[in-house]
């Protein structure tokens, strides 16, 4: 949660039989999971406690290690629902807060559990939001807030025809973390994830408007630069990589070392679409990681 946010407000709650004084249709909804299929699942808040766990018996069930067998429940109260942790191992998170307490959902919060992240649609136009949902899964990775690889291959072919009409540069920007594996072996993979996001947060704090950036895969990332030369690119690539580089990535109280190896390409007359340029741009970032890591190529 950045510091501009509203902090989550913990109030109390009421018992089940106070009746439904939520608003109807309100609902979660899978923004990421591992497995592609649950995407855009909605699972509307009707009975009270609604409860998530890996457990068949639960409401909603998530088949993960990281998931306890009751892992946390929505409760109904007097002015909305509210999320509440059941002694969880890896702990639920509201807004990237882990919660220790009932706490109260706002239209557009996201909760994690295990992998999971769901969002709380809840208002008037209820279908309304979830429709507009649906649309941001179609262009949005749900865990780093990039856009995805399909939102980048129809952005990069916008821009090659624009630059090649106009003479103007256009610059591709590959990297991924280094030694990521290590990362999710030593720290497991609720650390990993925590990495990509806040990977991804420090790279997009350092772009500009009209750069697309993206998640390619995995741990890999690619910055769209129009109407960036060589230099410009190269200046970008190294402010990334250091302010990566510089930043303490904490998780549950244990301190991830992590930088990133970038590879750079700029449009050239032999490329004849996005792909090709995606690819000589994957090959500097390969070129960096065999020249050492933590370094840019291009």
């Amino acid at each position: 949660m950045s510091d501009g946010e509203e902090k989550t407000r913990v109030t109390s709650i009421l018992s089940p039989n106070q009746g439904n004084i939520a608003g109807r249709g309100d609902c979660l909804v899978t923004i990421y999971a591992k497995d592609p299929a649950q995407l855009g699942k909605r699972y509307v808040l009707e009975a009270s406690p609604t409860t998530v766990g890996r457990g068949h018996d639960n409401s909603i069930v998530l088949d993960s290690d990281s998931v306890s067998r009751k892992h946390c429940h929505m409760e109904r109260g007097s002015n909305g629902w509210f999320a509440v942790d059941d002694g969880s191992t890896n702990g639920t998170y509201v807004n990237d807060d882990q919660i220790s307490a009932p706490t109260r959902l706002h239209s557009g919060d996201r909760i994690k559990v295990g992998p999971t992240i769901f969002k709380y649609l809840s208002g008037t136009d209820v279908e309304s939001l979830y429709h507009e949902e649906i649309y941001r899964i179609t262009i949005i990775d749900g865990l780093t807030g990039a856009h995805n690889k399909r939102h980048l291959f129809e952005a990069l072919e916008k821009e090659i025809t624009r630059a090649r009409r106009y003479g103007r540069d256009l610059a591709c920007i590959m990297f991924d973390i280094d030694h990521f594996k290590k990362v999710n072996d030593t720290h497991g993979h609720l650390a990993g994830d925590h990495v990509l996001k806040e990977v991804a947060r420090v790279v997009r704090s350092r772009l500009r408007g009209e750069e697309t950036f993206a998640r390619y895969g995995g741990e890999e990332f690619c910055i769209v630069a129009p109407e960036t030369p060589i230099d410009g690119a190269r200046t970008l690539a190294e402010d990334c990589r250091k302010r990566v580089a510089e930043k303490p990535f904490i998780f549950q109280n244990e301190n991830i070392s992590c930088t990133i190896s970038l590879g750079i390409a700029m449009l050239v007359e032999s490329d004849k679409d996005g792909v090709s340029l995606i690819k000589r741009a994957d090959e500097q970032l390969y070129a960096a990681k065999r020249g050492g890591r933590n370094r840019v190529e291009g």
